[in-house]
């Protein structure tokens, strides 16, 4: 079974980076909860305040989906809204194998 992983970025309103810092923490503590979650995370571009970088890696695509339907999720994408967002540029791959770079 090939091991999910998201990655991309999210527009938003520098203005609201701090508030979408507090965000992104609140859902990054409880998804790494979820069994199935092996990497989850936001991070802030050190050169464009109104930029965030999101990578996710999942065990399988059914722990994907659970993740999806989580109360912390949905408290996530209400927040989403009131942060500015401008564009979401995020894409889905299955990876079916995993080596190390070096």
């Amino acid at each position: 079974m090939p091991i999910i992983v998201i990655a991309g970025t999210i527009r938003i309103d520098p203005s609201k980076r701090d508030e979408a810092a507090a965000a992104a923490l609140e859902i990054m503590k409880e998804t790494h909860k979820e069994e199935g979650n092996l990497a989850y995370a936001f991070s802030q571009d050190l050169d464009d305040d109104g930029l965030i970088h999101i990578f996710e890696k999942w065990e399988s695509q059914e722990a994907l989906d659970f993740h999806f339907k989580t109360p912390h999720m949905a408290a996530f994408q209400k927040q989403v809204g009131s942060l500015g967002v401008k564009g979401m540029d995020l894409e889905k791959y299955e990876v079916a194998s995993v080596g190390s770079v070096f």
